[in-house]
Order: C-alpha cells, then sequence, then structure tokens
C-alpha cells in the first residue's frame, strides 16, 4: 500500500490519511523551497497541491530546486513541477498556475484552499499571503532562507481568532511589524547551499502535516531557525 508506512503511525492511521487525501494545499513559489514542500506534500498523498510561479527553469536553479531536470531548461516551472509530481504520485490532484500572485488575484486564487505554504523569496508577496489568509480564515506556513540558515513559523493559526491563545493568532505582521521598513532594506545576497531550502521547505511540510492530521506541537506563535553550519536550531516565542 502507497501510504502504509505512515499509516503505521498513530498520529497519522487511516484517519490521518483520509485527512490528507480531502486537503486542499496552495503552495507559492516552486523554486527552493517549493521544490521540498511539494515532493514531500505529494509524497505523503495531500490530494489536491496549487502549485503557483510565473518563473521558467533556469541552469543556476538545478543546484537546489531538485524538482527540475536539465533538459527542462527554458520550461515554465509550475508545469514542470506538475509533471514531476504526478509522476511521483498519481492519486493526486495538481492544479498549476503560471502566474504570480499579486493583490489582483490572490484572493480568487487563495480561496479554494485549506492553507497556503510559503515558497517565495520576497517580503511584498509574504505581506500579501498573509493578509489574505487572515481575511480568509486560512493557516499560513511561513518560511524564509538565506545562505545556511533557514526559518519557519505557521501563521493565523487557529485561524478562528476566538480559538487562539489570548483570542488572537499570531500572523507575519506581528513578526515583520513595519511593511515600509522592510520593503526599504537592499536586496539580500543572493548566495545559498541547496541544504537550506532543502531543511528548511522539509520542516514546512513537516508542519503542514501536522496542522492538516491534528497532531504534535504546530510552530503557532514561535518561530524555529537553524544555522546547519554549526547545526543549531532554536525555536523563539513571537
Amino acid at each position: 500500500m502507497r501510504y502504509s508506512r505512515q499509516t503505521l503511525l498513530p498520529e497519522i492511521g487511516e484517519e490521518g490519511q483520509r485527512k490528507l487525501q480531502r486537503a486542499k494545499v496552495l503552495i507559492v513559489g516552486v523554486g527552493g523551497l517549493g521544490s521540498p514542500i511539494a515532493l514531500y506534500l505529494a509524497g505523503a498523498g495531500v490530494g489536491t497541491l496549487g502549485l503557483v510561479d510565473d518563473d521558467v527553469v533556469g541552469l543556476s536553479n538545478l543546484q537546489r530546486q531538485v524538482l527540475y531536470a536539465g533538459t527542462e531548461v527554458g520550461q515554465p516551472k509550475v508545469l514542470c513541477a506538475a509533471r514531476r509530481l504526478r509522476e511521483l504520485n498519481d492519486q493526486i490532484t495538481i492544479h498549476p498556475l503560471q502566474t504570480r500572485l499579486t493583490a489582483d488575484n490572490a484572493r480568487d486564487i487563495i480561496r479554494p484552499y485549506d492553507l497556503v505554504v510559503d515558497g517565495c523569496d520576497n517580503f511584498a508577496t509574504r505581506y500579501l499571503i498573509n493578509d489574505v489568509c487572515v481575511e480568509q480564515q486560512k493557516p499560513y506556513v511561513y518560511g524564509a532562507i538565506r545562505a545556511f540558515e533557514g526559518q519557519v513559523s505557521v501563521f493565523n493559526y487557529p485561524p478562528s481568532l476566538e480559538n487562539a491563545p489570548g483570542g488572537k493568532a499570531k500572523t507575519y505582521r506581528d513578526l515583520f511589524p513595519d511593511e515600509g521598513a522592510l520593503s526599504a532594506l537592499p536586496p539580500l545576497p543572493a548566495g545559498v547551499v541547496g541544504v537550506t531550502p532543502a531543511l528548511t521547505g522539509s520542516m514546512q511540510a513537516a508542519e503542514v502535516l501536522k496542522v492538516i492530521c491534528g497532531f504534535g506541537e504546530v510552530l503557532a506563535g514561535k518561530l524555529w531557525s537553524i544555522d546547519w553550519r554549526t547545526g543549531r536550531t532554536n525555536i523563539f516565542s513571537l
């Protein structure tokens, strides 16, 4: 049986697998972070995956964006990603959206999904995801990387504000409240090792599984960070 190794776990079991099959998850960005996120969610049997990205595969992507092959350079990422994920698991539904998430389309794109996972690489898109998820009461699984470091959190969870501790779920704006100052910062150095998004994206996928199946301690109100040069990880309260 395809999912037998994870349904053996009491935290998942057959009921958890049914929850995964019913789940609809949107991944915004299928690059370095989006690659492991998409691969592991598809492998786990998440029933519907939406993929949003307007970029094409570049040669320099291949060092870390493990969804793609050298023969696909120049082709749209979402179409290549959808093809690879269907090869991995033909029992799930993939919706590739070859577009950039914008203020004009974000509400309509996000609305059909249960939660959103952040595979993007810019502050503006993260604020947009955050605000629409708050508006539509959906969890937002955040991830970001730089060089050898990564961080992950789960915002707007529980999505119903009255059910959150203290009556208000933490959001991306609690982590970075000054959007103007953040947007004005110079671009960060582009260097990154492929292991960094692999570790960080895998952690994001793990948080998605916890949210869907309802086990473990979700990183709600917390920020997990890793520096794999030293092997140190930390969890901070927001």
